[in-house]
């Protein structure tokens, strides 16, 4: 969040302009500094980028470090470029899911398979709880309800 500082001494008239950091400038080390007292508390932006075990808004991430303001011209591709740039791993939003479950249509187990085998994880000593017409009495059994016979 470094910006550079210029004076200027015209006759004794002393003049401080801060001239604001471009964020193409940005550090690695900036990014992380920042990134670490940075909290974001409105909608999550499609571009993100993943610090540690956070995932922030890549924009407002690389103009707060750069110390710019928010209406700042650097776009959300531009900002993404710097941040991968710069070593980081970056993510779109519909990305999101993609990387984690690395599963095809063609390795999905049918449902059927799936309460089979939860099933038969289930000792047969309770299994022998249930009664035998759960089924045609489940509104009784769940919500202590009298059947109308």
């Amino acid at each position: 969040m470094s910006a550079k500082r210029l004076s200027i001494d015209n006759n004794n008239n002393k003049f401080n302009i801060t001239m604001m950091r471009s964020p193409k400038e940005l550090s690695r080390e900036e990014v992380l500094k920042t990134a670490s007292g940075f909290r974001w508390t409105k909608k999550m932006p499609k571009w993100r980028v993943v610090i540690g075990n956070r995932e922030l808004p890549a924009r407002p991430l690389v103009l707060e470090a750069a110390g710019v303001a928010p209406n700042d011209p650097t776009n959300s591709h531009q900002a993404v470029a710097i941040l991968e740039r710069l070593g980081f791993e970056t993510r779109y939003a519909r990305d999101i899911g993609k990387n984690q479950a690395n599963v095809t249509p063609t390795e999905t187990t049918p449902i059927a398979d799936v309460i089979l085998r939860i099933a038969n994880e289930i000792p047969e000593s309770e299994l022998a709880k249930i009664p035998s017409d759960l089924s045609k009495n489940l509104d009784r059994y769940l919500y202590k309800m009298k059947t109308g016979k």
